[in-house]
């Protein structure tokens, strides 16, 4: 946000991250269809109709692109929101584990920190599981070698890393290492990152209807390919211009649409999951190197 406030006029020129590669080629070719009805119209062939005609089609298309905008935007802050949560709960989790359970053996801490490098796993393999990716090296570097090939089998992966790390603190609340008070702010950390997981898969398999886009387009297409001949009379050469200008607004809000309503992708606009993951990454490391144990906090 103050980069753009800096750089007002730059980012207006801004190719990365705009819709205009997109939409480009569709409002070429209406500029193109204006330029030919022009020609017609300069030789007086009758291509012309009455501008009042699309008073009530703009007005219909305003309102549907509206509303394919509201919609599309609301599920990528849900999916942002739920990303935060994702963030909170690792941090949070990854605390509790790190302060409240004993270690009476290297083998313990050992076990400790491969169970809190797993709930990085666990962002990044709903990372790659919406996005319909095989699991790569960026995970298979958290965890053993016979876990990473476990989880290739997997049709859920993250489901089965929670299982994992589910089945980690039942084991420390067998052995008295955890009490009751923190076993339960545990599971419900742990919970709620489910929760969310399931929050994502649900934006994901529940699509805007293909009824409702197929509609907007067959609208879009229809507005633009009588607006030459609406305003041809009026604006002469200019039409070509005029129509360029409304197309590539129309055309540009819907292609927003389509890019932001799966927040979980590799459009320039989608949420930065790939940077969300690595930043967890580093806080997880960082405490695994600097905050104090338990017992640290038993001998103050």
């Amino acid at each position: 946000m103050i980069l753009e406030k800096r750089h007002w006029f730059r980012v207006i020129f801004q190719l990365n991250s705009s819709v205009i590669p997109a939409i480009f080629p569709r409002v070429a070719f209406f500029v193109i269809l204006s330029l030919i009805v022009s020609t017609l119209f300069h030789f007086q062939i009758p291509v012309t109709l009455p501008s009042q005609t699309s008073i009530v089609s703009s007005l219909v298309l305003g309102l549907l692109l509206v509303f394919r905008t509201n919609t599309a935007y609301e599920r990528f802050w849900e999916g942002r929101k739920l990303w935060g949560v994702f963030i909170n709960n690792v941090r949070n989790l990854a605390r509790e584990l790190w302060v409240g359970i004993a270690e009476e053996s290297p083998e313990d801490k050992t076990e400790k920190i491969s169970t809190i490098r797993l709930l990085v796993a666990f962002a990044i393999a709903t990372k790659l599981h919406l996005r319909n990716e095989p699991l790569d090296d960026e995970l298979a570097e958290l965890m053993s070698s016979e876990r990473y090939e476990r989880l290739k089998t997997m049709n859920n992966p993250p489901l089965e890393i929670a299982f994992w790390i589910g089945d980690y603190i039942k084991k420390q609340s067998d052995r008295d290492r955890i009490g009751m008070s923190y076993l339960l702010s545990i599971l419900q950390l742990l919970e709620t990152m489910v929760a969310a997981l399931g929050g994502c898969e649900r934006i994901l398999k529940t699509p805007i209807p293909l009824a409702y886009s197929i509609h907007l387009k067959q609208l879009l297409v229809l507005y633009c390919l009588c607006l030459p001949s609406q305003l041809v009379r009026e604006f002469g050469w200019s039409t070509a211009i005029i129509v360029g200008i409304i197309s590539f607004t129309v055309f540009g809000i819907e292609e927003i649409g389509i890019e932001i309503e799966n927040p979980f992708g590799h459009d320039p606009n989608d949420l930065p999951l790939d940077t969300i993951c690595q930043t967890m990454k580093i806080n997880i490391e960082d405490l695994i190197s600097f905050a104090p144990s338990a017992r640290y906090y038993e001998e103050q």
